[in-house]
């Protein structure tokens, strides 16, 4: 499924200079002849390891690229990005890229950015947007995917997973951020891959904004309000590392007492997988950066893109963690 991106060794001085004459579907809005490409890029925030090892992949990765990084960092909240986004579009770069900290609200801003000819990349996060114009391509994953792995093993594990042997799989969720993509997407992955199994029911969903911290205190209020939990489904590693904290501290065994789900595959979360605290995560990839700058110059370059381009990502049980945690990058 991922698609072979091919990086561009060389950028015209004449594709540069007739995309920035005014073509609505090329590229800059900067019209320097010197071959040089400045990039906006627009960060959600740095909530989690995934969101840390994703930020070091796009800085390293422009400066490979010999890219030109302009780099700002929302903390969570989606006027900041707007904010840079439109400061980006002031200082005519030649493109802008950001993983949108919530999937509606950017038709205009995205608007702006369109008729001063700069293109814009998705990345990690999509937008709910009819106007797909506005944007030359998303890359990141399937998270309706990955939610329907996570809610698979549930489904292919659930004789393990009914932990008091009562016939049912009470399961609770801590949410991403409200709003977000990867938030909404896993929760359909998982609720479509469990129907399945109609022993499996969410019993308790709620937000716990991917940081550990926010992980921590809902499984804390899960732990007091429901009368027996099989399993958690954390929609992040970060989420999950929090709750463990929470589940050990009320003298239960993760892992065993409750079984844990997570996505991501950070070092922390493979970690706690190897030790046999996690059960299985699914793999979202943070090192989007190379892909990224290849398709940075592409589309600067005036050439077409694939609208939608997905990362390689698989999933882990405890041996395989073991395995492959030497050699970890993130």
């Amino acid at each position: 499924m991922k698609k072979t991106l091919i990086a561009t060794t060389a950028i015209s001085v004449g594709a540069l200079m007739l995309s920035a004459c005014g073509s609505s579907d090329g590229g800059s809005a900067s019209g320097k002849d010197d071959g040089k490409i400045t990039m906006g890029f627009a960060q959600v925030g740095a909530e989690s390891g995934w969101r840390t090892a994703n930020t070091k992949s796009i800085q390293d990765s422009a400066k490979e690229a010999g890219i030109t990084l302009k780099f700002s960092d929302a903390q969570q909240k989606q006027e900041n990005q707007i904010k840079a986004i439109r400061s980006y579009i002031q200082q005519k770069v030649d493109v802008i890229a950001f993983s949108p900290v919530v999937e509606t609200g950017w038709d205009t801003v995205l608007l702006e950015a369109k008729r001063a000819h700069i293109p814009v990349i998705l990345t990690d996060r999509a937008v709910d947007s009819k106007d797909t114009s506005l944007y030359k391509t998303f890359l990141g994953s399937d998270f309706v995917v990955e939610g329907k792995k996570a809610g698979q093993w549930v489904v292919d594990n659930a004789k393990d997973a009914d932990t008091n042997g009562d016939g049912k799989i009470d399961v609770v969720q801590l949410e991403g951020t409200t709003g977000a993509a990867p938030a909404i997407d896993r929760g359909e992955g998982f609720a479509d891959a469990t129907k399945a199994n109609p022993a499996i029911k969410v019993v308790a969903s709620q937000t716990g904004d991917f940081t550990r911290d926010g992980g921590k205190k809902v499984m804390e209020t899960f732990l007091k309000t429901q009368k027996h939990i099989d399993v958690l489904f954390a929609q992040n590693d970060d989420m999950g590392l929090g709750a463990l904290e929470a589940i050990e501290a009320a003298g239960l065994k993760p892992g065993q007492d409750i079984k844990i789900i997570t996505v991501d595959a950070v070092h922390d979360g493979m970690q706690a997988l190897a030790d046999g605290k996690f059960n299985f995560i699914v793999e979202c990839s943070p090192l989007l950066g190379p892909q990224l700058m290849d398709l940075a110059k592409k589309v600067v370059a005036g050439q077409e893109v694939e609208p939608r381009i997905l990362t390689e990502e698989t999933t882990f049980d405890q041996a395989q963690a073991k395995e492959a945690l030497p050699t970890r990058k993130y």
